[in-house]
């Protein structure tokens, strides 16, 4: 498979959380490689959007790479676990997509090393866990999707259907808890345990 490259990372924020179903993602570590096919994601839509962190343009130094070009690394940690996300919109436009579950496709041995002998399904069917199971960390910050060596997506088959409902864990952002900014692929076990079907609660 090929490399994705730069242009495909300037597709508007909403298309590009679907259009990253199906594609590979790839992280290069000292350890070895790991690589999971995208089957969730989930869009943030800058100062609009009251579950972004970049809400009213909020500009730290956590957000800082926000504001910069699309295919971009936005790192940050919640709870302790890093996640993992890919800016998404035009310098000073703060938007990004969270990576939100992966199926494995490589280095399967590496993550059930990293996930500490859990059930396959349980390596990466959350934020938190793909990066643990995939070796990515706030050291990721900054990076870039299509011309850095150790974290990259390639070109993979789309999913056959999509389906999309609210996003998960953000019950404090007023109207933005309601739109229907999360997308995954029904077919794959590894999506999020968090709203599977369409119309779940």
């Amino acid at each position: 498979m090929k490399r994705l490259k730069k242009e495909f990372f300037h597709l508007p924020t909403l298309e590009l959380s679907r259009a990253l179903l199906g594609r590979t993602l790839v992280k290069e570590t000292s350890e070895g490689r790991t690589a999971g096919r995208i089957v969730e994601t989930e869009a943030y839509i800058g100062p609009e959007d009251r579950a972004a962190h970049s809400y009213g343009a909020r500009r730290t130094k956590r957000t800082e790479i926000m504001f910069a070009s699309p295919g971009h690394v936005y790192t940050y940690t919640m709870h302790t676990h890093c996640l993992f996300n890919i800016v998404s919109a035009p310098e000073d436009n703060p938007e990004a997509v969270l990576i939100r579950a992966v199926e494995p496709v490589s280095g399967r041995d590496l993550m059930e090393i990293r996930r500490n002998g859990r059930k396959e399904l349980e390596w990466t069917n959350g934020p938190g866990k793909l990066t643990k199971a995939m070796g990515i960390t706030m050291g990721d910050y900054a990076k870039c999707c299509y011309e850095d060596a150790s974290i990259y997506l390639l070109e993979g088959s789309a999913p056959e259907d999509i389906a999309s409902g609210p996003r998960v864990g953000i019950d404090n952002s007023g109207e933005a808890v309601d739109y229907p900014w999360r997308f995954w692929d029904p077919a794959s076990p590894y999506v999020s345990k968090s709203r599977k079907k369409p119309g779940t609660p």
